[in-house]
């Protein structure tokens, strides 16, 4: 196993391949059978599945969850707190050839703070998943996704609106929503939502 930072302290199984070149965060933890390329860099606290591929400048932020047989393609971005659900499937080239080098040709993927893409979900490269945004188990997403949306299907559709702790948002005639765990508050305005206070609360 090697370390690039020797004052970084992050655990790896001992089956896992961590090539020269990498940056990864101290907390971090990468489990059976996985490879860290090199040029890539990994935040703090983040865990790795078992059979995880992380390519090279790739990013992935602090806290970051990665579940089982996850490959991470260059192109791809992922900011804090995301969740890769097991088996989902990023992809870099959108006409991809056996015969025919296009790694010139690779498209980028962000994937804001706080989303999460369900098992078995493949993301069409070039495009942006929101904060917080909710990805079906098995959706295929072929368009950019807004903060908070619930995409599901083939193609992936939105169905509606996610809080930030990963429960349905129903919003009332005024636009106004409460998560149900968090007791959050959130508003609905002209196709986007944001976090807003209680409105209850009169501002002073």
């Amino acid at each position: 196993m090697a370390q690039t930072d020797p004052q970084t302290t992050f655990y790896a199984h001992p089956t896992a391949v961590i090539d020269e070149g990498c940056q990864i965060g101290q907390g971090t933890k990468i489990w059976h059978f996985s490879h860290i390329m090199p040029g890539c860099t990994i935040g703090e606290n983040c865990n790795l599945g078992q059979n995880v591929v992380v390519s090279p400048q790739v990013t992935l932020g602090n806290g970051v969850r990665v579940q089982n047989n996850v490959s991470i393609y260059t192109g791809v971005n992922c900011e804090d707190d995301v969740f890769l659900g097991p088996s989902m499937v990023f992809t870099n080239v959108v006409n991809p050839r056996s015969a025919i080098s296009r790694k010139d040709e690779y498209k980028s993927t962000l994937v804001k703070k706080g989303a999460t893409i369900g098992a078995n979900a493949t993301i069409v490269c070039g495009y942006t998943i929101g904060s917080y945004a909710f990805i079906g188990a098995g959706a295929v997403v072929t368009r950019d996704v807004p903060d908070y949306a619930l995409v599901v299907g083939n193609p992936a559709r939105q169905t509606g609106w996610m809080s930030e702790y990963g429960q349905r948002l129903k919003f009332n005639e005024e636009g106004m929503a409460c998560c149900p765990e968090s007791k959050e508050w959130y508003r609905l305005t002209q196709g986007k939502v944001s976090k807003t206070q209680n409105p209850e609360i009169k501002p002073l």
